[in-house]
């Protein structure tokens, strides 16, 4: 598995690392706890050293699904995970409040079984809380030795420079992918300047841009796509079109189209690491086959071309989840 830095850091992670949201949340029942743990472990195997959690994904039971998979091989890997919500969950609203965040700290640490978090993310920018206080908290804990680097999640450009003035941020995790391509205004130019690296989630478009999804497709209970306005049945129909043309180029480089959609991300930028997730074991072994796909400056304007002839139908989030991000 071939490495990047995230910005100017020094923060090396493999080039490909994994969201591990879905294991216990989100995209319906949880994984069987052991099933997660082998997949977890399949991962390290596989070369992957960038792991993705948060307390709110469960609440609290991915992180601790992360730190007992996790725990044999502390060392070898970086461990991402998130604060923001108040007792850990998304729909009791925000809580960046600094007692908030030490308290989070301590708890993932516990959850994590180690003693130090790699990368610790504000999940979404809370609007009561000055982001200079935020950025202070983090900072502290970086002195205190418990954390070791600062990010953000979803954040606004005049947030990020704000709070990067106080403690230089390592990453931004915002959604990018061929399915949203949002952040390539403000947001990619921001962070090249500033030296932050980017941290692409769902870069697959929660599953869109694999082709295994179409208008037919039924989610199970608990999966939010139920909820997105860009998988109603309308937009899913709309956007297929955009999966057909994506799965010929597949074809052409001998490869899926998940692969080509994660190699185009990878194609972006050196300081750009997606973090797909997944509950299955070759789904795992599939992207991780994406770092090794080579786009020619052709395929790379071909993709352009077709990507701007093929508008996506549907927001990426409902309103409830849009009022959060991009503050």
């Amino acid at each position: 598995m071939q490495k990047r830095l995230l910005g100017n850091s020094g923060l090396e992670v493999s080039a490909l690392g994994l969201g591990c949201m879905g294991l216990s949340y989100g995209y319906g029942p949880a994984t069987d706890t052991t099933d997660g743990i082998n997949l977890l472990r399949k991962a390290v195997d596989l070369g992957i050293t960038f792991f993705d959690t948060a307390e709110a994904y469960g609440p609290f039971a991915n992180e601790e699904l992360v730190g007992k998979a996790l725990a044999p091989v502390r060392d070898q890997v970086v461990i991402a995970t998130k604060f923001g919500f108040k007792a850990g969950d998304h729909r009791t609203g925000l809580d960046s409040s600094p007692q908030n965040i030490r308290f989070v700290a301590e708890q993932s640490l516990k959850r994590l079984q180690t003693d130090y978090i790699d990368l610790f993310y504000q999940h979404r920018v809370d609007p009561n809380v000055p982001i200079e206080d935020v950025a202070g908290v983090v900072k502290d804990l970086i002195q205190e030795g418990k954390v070791k680097h600062f990010g953000m999640s979803e954040a606004g450009v005049k947030t990020i420079r704000r709070a990067h003035a106080v403690q230089p941020l390592t990453a931004l995790q915002s959604e990018y992918s061929m399915f949203t391509r949002e952040p390539e205004e403000e947001i990619l130019p921001t962070l090249e300047e500033l030296g932050i690296g980017f941290v692409p989630f769902s870069p697959l478009g929660r599953g869109w841009l694999t082709g295994q999804i179409d208008a037919k497709t039924t989610f199970k209970e608990g999966d939010l796509r139920n909820s997105l306005p860009r998988f109603a049945d309308n937009a899913r129909a709309s956007n297929h079109h955009l999966v057909t043309l994506i799965g010929e180029i597949a074809r052409r480089k001998q490869a899926t189209s998940a692969q080509i959609a994660l190699a185009w991300l990878l194609a972006q930028k050196d300081w750009m690491v997606p973090i797909p997730g997944t509950t299955r074991l070759h789904r795992l072994e599939e992207n991780c086959g994406a770092v090794d796909i080579e786009l020619s400056p052709e395929d790379l304007s071909d993709i352009g071309d077709l990507l701007a002839k093929v508008p996506v139908e549907g927001a990426r989030y409902n309103e409830q989840m849009q009022k959060m991000v991009n503050r």
